[in-house]
């Protein structure tokens, strides 16, 4: 909410210095004060109680800082219609501005709504109700579940990569998970490259369904089961052919690792169709790259066997 009624606030004042309006000269200063409410709201959010009176306490404080911080918002929007409401909207630039206004007020609207709901009424937000960047609202909590990072603000991701380095394909993962894009991974690539005889994927895209689907499209299927396995299941994961693929799956991180430290750790685009073409230019770049190291590598062999003839002719 603060970084939705801070745009407003910086918006607004553009729009009114551009018609000669004066009801936004201080705006440095409204700024400040939203950040001040939301540094004292979030200093008590962070204070504990070990008695019921001061837990009881602790509420109360929340409540009042809360009402202040809501409050303040509220009243920087009202500010905010009264400006749009008395500018030209007939002129290219103060349409231009009133829109990114009417964007941003939508997201205050909506976090002044939820933070309601959840510090003052106690209620729980459900999860596809939460917004995690009003810049980028394609953005969704991605829980990693590893030591070092266990949650990330982003998007995922999944490719199909080959046993020379190029990423065959590639699929962004908005608001789904990697058991449900298995399949359709594997059914678009084997479409494209006929030849795709084997597969092998990680523990999260396992589901009974997946396991019987792909078998159906793919002759050798290498996908680890996840929790306790049963007889069968440990003769198929101890098959040399299964532990032989299952190990070359560490190529696949490798790639992802590839396109992270060339750029692709941090879009640089905006909204879903600029992650999307920016996704797709990184994949492509990572292919030529991946081309130019072959390259490489053949005339680093022919110049050692060009050299190599060359001792033993002399």
């Amino acid at each position: 909410m603060l970084d939705a009624v801070r745009k407003i606030i910086e918006l607004s004042a553009r729009l009114s210095e551009l018609n000669g309006r004066t009801e936004w000269r201080q705006h440095a200063y409204h700024q400040r004060e939203m950040k001040r409410h939301y540094r004292r709201l979030t200093a008590v959010m962070r204070t504990r109680a070990s008695s019921p009176d001061r837990q009881q306490k602790r509420d109360l404080s929340i409540e009042q800082h809360c009402g202040q911080y809501l409050s303040n918002a509220i009243k920087q929007i009202q500010r905010s219609d009264f400006t749009c409401a008395n500018v030209n909207r007939n002129i290219p630039e103060n349409q231009f501005l009133i829109s990114k206004i009417s964007e941003f007020r939508k997201h205050a609207l909506r976090q002044i709504d939820q933070i309601h709901r959840r510090l003052i009424v106690g209620e729980r937000i459900p999860h596809d109700e939460k917004v995690f960047s009003v810049f980028q609202p394609h953005t969704e909590w991605v829980s990693k579940g590893k030591a070092g990072v266990p949650v990330e603000l982003g998007l995922r991701v999944c490719v199909m990569n080959d046993a020379d380095g190029f990423i065959l394909h590639h699929q962004v993962m908005q608001r789904c998970t990697d058991d449900v894009v298995a399949v359709p991974m594997v059914a678009e690539t084997k479409e494209r490259f006929g030849e795709l005889r084997a597969v092998s994927m990680d523990k999260g895209f396992h589901s009974p369904g997946n396991q019987h689907a792909l078998r159906e499209l793919i002759e050798t299927v290498v996908l680890p089961k996840k929790g306790r396995l049963n007889h069968a299941e440990k003769l198929r994961e101890s098959d040399p052919e299964f532990v032989a693929l299952r190990r070359k799956h560490s190529a696949v991180e490798s790639a992802i690792n590839a396109l992270e430290v060339h750029g692709l750790d941090r879009c640089r685009d905006h909204g879903i169709d600029g992650f999307c073409r920016y996704t797709a230019l990184a994949v492509v770049a990572r292919n030529i790259q991946v081309i130019g190291a072959i390259l490489h590598r053949k005339e680093a062999d022919a110049r050692r066997r060009r050299a190599k003839h060359t001792r033993k002719a002399a």
